[in-house]
């Protein structure tokens, strides 16, 4: 049988460093867009404090020197309507992809989602 997957991921960029803070791979759409919605709240309202929610699962928090990029962040895991227009190209087959800066110190922050090669099941 073929089976579908997913798999999405938060990265940091600074000038020419870049760092994978987590990734995940999941069974469906859906659970992209949970899973990069729960990290996107986590580290705007962790604002690189330790978070105290954390799961084995959840990205390394990230210290952020401005407000711009919590409340980014925040605005886009909030608002419905941000999140009715992320799923959209998983559902076209499109990468999903969203970035915030922190201009202060020139961090970007990127949270993506795509769709992977069917995996074969026994």
């Amino acid at each position: 049988m073929m089976r579908a997957g997913y798999a999405a991921e938060v990265t940091l960029a600074a000038g020419q460093r870049f760092a994978s803070l987590g990734r995940v791979s999941v069974r469906n759409r859906r659970l992209v867009l949970l899973w990069l919605r729960r990290q996107t709240l986590r580290l705007a309202d962790g604002h690189g404090s330790g978070v105290r929610d954390e799961s084995p699962g959840d990205v390394r928090s990230v210290l952020f020197h401005g407000s711009d990029a919590p409340e980014g962040l925040r605005f886009w895991a909030t608002d419905h309507h941000r999140q009715d227009d992320a799923i959209r190209p998983l559902e076209a087959g499109f990468p999903l992809q969203f970035t915030v800066l922190d201009p202060a110190v020139g961090l970007s922050l990127t949270l993506a989602g795509w769709h992977t090669s069917p995996a074969h099941r026994p």
